[in-house]
């Protein structure tokens, strides 16, 4: 950890320039999805694992069934319909907390892939040549996906559910996602009987979390230290409610030399928002600082019981 990398600061409230600024970053973050969606990934019967690859199948299997939907059940309100229960999961299972952005992310993106599916008729951009189709379509995706983490939000969806999996037992989140992800990439194979299906749909999410590690090339780890009088309340929120995983330091304050418990604990970056918001809601004068994590391995020696 270098000093550079130091940031230190106690969160406050966001101002109405900040909150209008996040609202426009999530606008423009879930229009640039779902384009992905709709514009390459959907009409080229890619499954981009995620709810929008249940969706997906879904409207391929439903074509020609309902007279009133020729065309198949609607991408995005069907997506709607999957993520306001995983919302609901989350803040009951998860403690979710500021989960506006998260609903209004998921609420946007579903709009928003209707419509511009509805503009270009569910035809691909590139009709005719499905590898470009699945680069840029994970492409963009990625895009969008970072430019709303940049807001704090997420778009839900199974992540929710990998994270309920992976809640309180000795699994690794991105394990959970990994499988939730491939299971939905696989029905897509059972749905569309091509083999070809799973193989472009692995492609579009390889080049969607590469184009997110490219746009932010930090250690995707954070450590974070959090100074609090209620370390008991915390313990349960970390520990039951976020799944995670740290160690308590004994400290004694420089000035008046009294005795303090010190939070350490190494969590991924597009958790902080979440994490931070969470901790302030139990302590609003908890002290929180943050830097860069030198490596994951560090996380071994966090927890005896991990």
């Amino acid at each position: 950890m270098s000093q550079a990398s130091l940031s230190s600061s106690q969160t406050t409230k966001p101002t109405r320039q900040e909150v209008s600024r996040d609202i426009l970053y999530i606008i423009v973050g879930s229009l640039i999805q779902a384009i992905g969606y709709s514009v390459f990934v959907a009409p080229s019967e890619i499954v981009p694992g995620g709810i929008y690859g249940i969706t997906i199948t879904l409207n391929h299997i439903t074509k020609g069934v309902f007279s009133f939907m020729p065309n198949g059940v609607p991408i995005g309100i069907t997506a709607l319909f999957f993520n306001i229960p995983l919302m609901i999961l989350a803040a009951k299972k998860l403690g979710l907390s500021s989960g506006w952005k998260t609903a209004l992310t998921f609420t946007l993106i579903s709009i928003f892939t209707d419509t511009t599916s509805y503009l270009m008729k569910q035809q691909c951009l590139v009709p005719e040549d499905r590898i470009l189709a699945a680069v840029y379509g994970g492409a963009i995706i990625g895009v969008g996906v970072f430019i709303i983490f940049q807001a704090g939000g997420t778009s839900a969806g199974t992540d929710v559910v990998a994270r309920v999996i992976a809640n309180g037992r000795n699994i690794k989140l991105s394990n959970a996602i990994v499988v939730v992800d491939s299971i939905v990439v696989l029905l897509g194979l059972l749905a569309f009987k091509d083999w070809t299906v799973p193989l472009y749909s692995w492609l579009t999410i390889f080049v969607y979390g590469k184009v997110v590690d490219f746009f932010q090339p930090e250690n995707p780890k954070r450590a974070v230290f959090i100074v609090s009088t209620k370390t008991e309340a915390l313990h349960d929120l970390l520990v039951g409610e976020l799944n995670l995983r740290g160690t308590i330091i004994n400290a004694k304050g420089l000035y008046k030399g009294r005795q303090r418990e010190i939070i350490f604990l190494i969590t991924e970056r597009k958790i902080l928002p979440l994490l931070k918001s969470s901790v302030l809601e139990i302590d609003p004068s908890a002290f929180i600082s943050t830097m860069d994590a030198s490596h994951d391995p560090a996380e071994v020696f966090l927890d005896e019981d991990a």
